[in-house]
């Protein structure tokens, strides 16, 4: 399919480029129903939107003419989320208007404000920026936008979810009230929507989204994990995929930096992005990545918006999104222009449920599944050295004579088996080692067990086994806790923190007895191992190691067990000894008795007693104001004269 007939000099620039096939996006905002109207449309995230505004502004600013008159005040104004984004946008749009003589200008932070003010004022055709430093710019006179003909929100719902709400009414107040506004988002929450009706006037909608199936060429798998297993599971699936760009997604900077320096350490060509960066920072960051001279990014959302790398093939969530706006976003990433690409979720069973309600909202089908283990990496690393061995033999250039003198003198000295497998170490050598992870198969339950979808209430539950009391396996390990009754150790605390630190349930845990300096508890055989395993690597206040069976002089008197179920245990019938002493009863009845006859002779002469009126009626009293008594038994106080 083509291009529908465009600007002549915009078509030139088309075919230099080989976009020979537009997007729905494209092909949309070309049509007739939308030329000169304005436009609120709803495209995922790499769909082509640039190149699509781009297309549907240059009516406004070209007309029927093919070069731009010289530059002025700005015909067109875009505004964009973040920088990165702006400067992405300042590029297409340049090689797209190179043959119409425009000029742009990119006004971002991070940059000149100066020189940005000198470059307005010599003149331009369109303006690409961020909302903040473009309102500074209108604020100073620097930024006339008088004759604007075209206004571009690109993002839309990214600048509200950024705060910039403020900001961008500002500026669509400032504009004139003739102008076309062209509003595009990946989605259209009702904040969009009512900013749309207050400065759009008869918008024509479009929508050119995935619809419920997401990102068509993005195959989203969620990967079970245990809550310790972050960072090894990262190491895994980047050793899995071997794409040639990646993004690992962090909810705070401080994990970015965590994450970034275990990444290097591991042998991983990183680098990190996140909001305390500079923009020359950021912009070797963004080049290293575009040179192939670092293979992994670990960012934040904020910093990672704008990011348009051609290889990015593999998107990690280290950290859930909070919604699935944000989860779309971040895998929009991937998957652009017609390219495959994944979008890995790492599910620690804590996150299980929050997991499951962004994939819902968002429409997307995951597929459920453990990380890669080292055998299966082992496996892919044997077929890569095959692969990788054999296109370098079929590359050989049997007329080099330097490198065939060097075979002969290898094989001179040493077999060829020698040799083969000097190679193999070679290549393995560069890869980095993958970790053991932790099968997060124990007490952790699959997405359709366990819980009840909204589609299916009403109807019979499955049971879900962690919530039936611990029974007492065949065999049990025995653990210590080093907390005891002096440090007020209670089991409604312990349990869950020892739940925390092994990653297991409470159906695993046994008999907990409290002594004075020390608790023991039992942990089901099964999940032992990787019990020990968790809590050896937990350093902290509360430390827990393996210990040997309690014996009965190390248990307390009375040890506090735990909220478990246990069978029941009979005691031995003890009989009482036959008692010599006289007992309560005895003892008063042997005690003197006081003559009460006195007493009794007064009590006649005071005459009969009241009658008991506690169930009489109550008789209730007319009120007829205050009380003339009211208020004498106040203190009075004397007032200062001062």
């Amino acid at each position: 399919m083509a291009f529908p007939p465009t600007s002549p000099p915009l078509a030139r620039a088309l075919t230099e480029r080989d976009y020979n096939d537009p997007t729905a996006v494209q092909m949309a905002v070309l049509a007739p129903d939308a030329a000169t109207r304005d436009l609120l449309v709803s495209a995922q995230t790499g769909s082509g939107k640039t190149i699509a505004f781009g297309l549907a502004i240059a009516s406004n600013l070209l007309g029927d003419a093919e070069v731009l008159p010289r530059a002025g005040a700005p015909l067109a104004l875009v505004v964009a989320p973040t920088r990165e984004l702006a400067l992405q946008v300042h590029r297409e749009l340049s090689w797209l208007y190179q043959h119409a003589g425009t000029r742009i200008v990119a006004c971002v932070g991070g940059m000149d404000p100066r020189q940005e003010k000198r470059q307005l004022i010599e003149g331009c055709h369109i303006v690409v920026g961020t909302p903040g430093r473009l309102r500074d710019h209108l604020e100073r006179h620097s930024l006339k936008i008088s004759g604007l003909k075209a206004v571009v929100l690109d993002e839309a719902d990214e600048m509200l979810d950024l705060g910039f709400r403020e900001d961008l009414e500002f500026l669509l107040e400032a504009t004139p009230k003739e102008r076309r506004t062209l509003l595009f988002s990946a989605t259209l929450p009702r904040g969009i929507v009512a900013l749309a009706k207050s400065y759009q006037r008869n918008a024509f909608r479009i929508e050119a989204s995935a619809g419920e199936r997401g990102h068509a060429d993005i195959e989203y798998r969620a990967m079970r994990i245990t809550a310790h297993d972050t960072e090894h599971a990262v190491v895994n699936v980047l050793r899995f995929f071997e794409s040639p760009s990646t993004l690992v997604f962090c909810n705070k900077r401080e994990t970015v930096r965590h994450l970034n320096a275990i990444l290097l350490e591991r042998g991983f060509s990183v680098v990190s992005l996140s909001g305390e960066f500079s923009q020359s920072e950021r912009n070797a960051a963004l080049q290293a990545l575009r040179d192939g001279k670092a293979r992994v990014c670990v960012a934040t959302d904020v910093a990672a918006r704008g990011i348009d790398l051609p290889t990015l093939g593999l998107v990690i969530h280290a950290d859930l999104p909070n919604d699935s706006e944000s989860l779309q976003h971040r895998s929009g990433r991937t998957g652009r222009a017609g390219r495959k690409g994944v979008s890995v979720m790492l599910i620690p069973p804590s996150r299980r449920r929050h997991a499951e309600r962004l994939l819902g909202s968002a429409g997307i089908k995951a597929v459920w599944c453990g990380v890669p283990t080292v055998e299966v990496i082992r496996k892919l690393d044997h077929e890569r050295l095959l692969e990788s061995m054999l296109q370098s033999l079929s590359q050989v250039d049997a007329d080099h004579d330097e490198d065939v003198a060097m075979a002969k003198e290898l094989l001179a000295q040493r077999s060829s088996e020698d040799i083969a497998a000097a190679l193999v170490r070679v290549y393995r050598s560069k890869l980095p080692a993958a970790e053991d992870v932790t099968d997060a198969g124990i007490g952790y339950s699959t997405p359709d067990a366990g819980y009840v979808r909204k589609q299916d209430r009403g109807q019979e539950r499955p049971r879900d086994q962690r919530s039936q009391n611990f029974t007492a396996p065949s065999s049990t390990v025995w653990f210590r806790l080093n907390l005891g009754r002096q440090d007020k150790a209670d089991p409604k605390y312990l349990i869950p923190e020892i739940c925390r630190q092994g990653d297991i349930t409470k159906r695993h845990i046994g008999v907990i007895r409290i002594m004075d300096h020390e608790t023991r508890f039992e942990v089901d055989s099964e999940a032992a191992a990787k019990f020990a395993d968790l809590v050896g690597r937990t350093k902290g206040k509360i430390r827990i190691e393996r210990a040997e069976m309690p014996s009965d002089g190390q248990v307390a008197p009375k040890p506090h067990e735990s909220h478990q179920s246990k069978p029941y245990e009979a005691k031995p019938h003890v009989t009482k000894p036959i008692q010599t002493e006289p007992n309560q009863s005895e003892k008063a009845s042997a005690a003197p008795r006081v003559d009460k006859s006195h007493w009794q002779a007064k009590r006649k002469d005071r005459g009969p007693a009241r009658p008991n009126t506690s169930d009489a009626r109550p008789v209730h009293k007319k009120k007829f104001g205050p009380k003339p008594w009211a208020g004498l038994h106040k203190k009075k106080v004397r007032k200062d004269p001062t």
